[in-house]
């Protein structure tokens, strides 16, 4: 089974964009990591309005890699190498893509998406740039989370930009009805 990987830069205060949507304090100085991370995944998982982003920012960003956008609203994707997911078909399809032969898929986000993997446990990693940047406002990470989420720490790497990467396992939900039986 596929790896989705949650890779996002998040700013110390946990916002991953500013409040008019700006990305501009995610530091590129140095790879951080992302050449390896990007070859070794072969499929993006994005929201519509992060698609969008990409698609007025940089339509060839990740070209030559299979980008499946999860909206309801959007009806004719941009390129050929992307595929349009309902909600409806969510977890279905999830499933599947998670089944098929390839490399990891990278969570891309935005924050409702990331929120729908966290609440049905589809996350096998988060792997988190703290950025040394307190923005005050933005659009935070983490949003609709209605129940506790444990995480557990696969490791750390510190950077001499002083840009922190963090990579978590979710913990499995304990399950009382396991106890049953025993």
């Amino acid at each position: 089974m596929r790896k989705i990987i949650l890779n996002l830069a998040v700013s110390l205060d946990g916002f991953i964009e500013g409040p008019n949507g700006e990305y501009d304090w995610c530091f590129n100085d140095q790879d951080y990591g992302l050449t390896e991370f990007f070859n070794a995944s072969d499929a993006i998982f994005v929201g519509r309005k992060s698609y969008e982003l990409i698609m007025n920012t940089d339509p060839n960003m990740f070209a030559g890699i299979k980008l499946y956008v999860f909206s309801d609203t959007l009806n004719e994707p941009q390129g050929g190498n992307v595929e349009l997911i309902r909600s409806g078909d969510f977890l279905k399809r999830v499933e599947e893509i998670r089944a098929q032969d390839g490399k990891n898929i990278w969570l891309f986000g935005g924050a409702s998406l990331v929120s729908a993997f966290i609440e049905h446990n589809l996350i096998s990693e988060l792997l988190l740039s703290v950025h040394p940047i307190i923005l005050g406002a933005g659009r935070p990470l983490f949003t609709d989370i209605k129940e506790r989420v444990q995480l557990v720490l696969l490791g750390s790497e510190t950077f001499s930009s002083g840009l922190i990467q963090l990579r978590y396992t979710m913990k499995p939900k304990f399950d009382l009805g396991m106890l049953e039986g025993m």
